[in-house]
């Protein structure tokens, strides 16, 4: 009898490959930092951009509270998100794709995996990302904070995407520690690249199985080790 998956040098075709959008497929990442701190400024908040960069890759419904804390988040934070998404889509159209973004959703694309997006940010914002990058004819399924209750690093962008997506298992590519544990929480494992401003030492003591400088690295991957099925409640 034949081999039902296929191949050994290709995936089963109901795998995934569960990308993060900011920092990971482009450089936004210091793009959102500067947007918060424009943020915070306008409500006469001032906080070190090294602080707000720390938490970027949560979504904004944590970052607040994280970064400024409670009375904060109470008192102004529907005001700063508001803020925040003003200021980031007035550069959100200088923002590039990282090296190896497109290449890489191509390539596991013609191998057979099903490429998902799972971004903490919004739709609108994914969207010219997906364009800047390339992506848009490969992506089979793409989420936004619209699409989840609790942003990264609880998983439930993650079971949105692949919930969007008729898939056995998957694996996760991201760029911070909550991308690292939102998958963790699913069973999943993630492959982390740098190129958000977090260091090899932080990705590694967070669970991530590989850690790459740039996706570049990743573009001759054996993605098929690293598949696990993703846990459901």
């Amino acid at each position: 009898m034949s081999d039902p998956t296929g191949p050994a040098d290709r995936p089963d075709r109901r795998a995934a490959v569960l990308f993060d959008v900011d920092g990971t497929l482009v450089d936004s990442t210091y793009h959102h930092a500067m947007a918060w701190f424009r943020a915070f400024r306008r409500h006469d908040v001032t906080l070190p951009v090294h602080r707000v960069h720390r938490t970027i890759g949560m979504g904004g419904d944590k970052l607040v509270a994280h970064v400024a804390g409670d009375d904060v988040e109470k008192e102004l934070g529907d005001a700063l998100r508001e803020a925040w998404e003003e200021e980031y889509a007035a550069v959100v159209d200088q923002v590039p794709a990282l090296p190896g973004a497109s290449e890489l959703c191509h390539r596991l694309a013609e191998d057979g995996f099903s490429v998902g997006l799972a971004s903490s940010g919004k739709s609108r914002f994914t969207e010219v990302a997906v364009e800047a990058a390339g992506i848009g004819s490969v992506v089979a399924a793409q989420t936004s904070s619209d699409d989840a209750e609790e942003s990264k690093p609880q998983p439930d962008i993650l079971v949105a995407t692949l919930d969007r997506l008729d898939v056995d298992t998957a694996v996760v590519v991201g760029d911070t520690p909550y991308d690292v544990e939102a998958a963790a929480r699913l069973g999943l494992r993630c492959l982390a690249v740098l190129t958000g401003g977090f260091s090899t030492a932080e990705l590694e003591e967070a669970g991530a199985v590989v850690v790459a400088t740039d996706l570049t690295e990743l573009v001759d991957h054996d993605w098929a080790q690293h598949l696990a099925p993703p846990r459901r409640s």
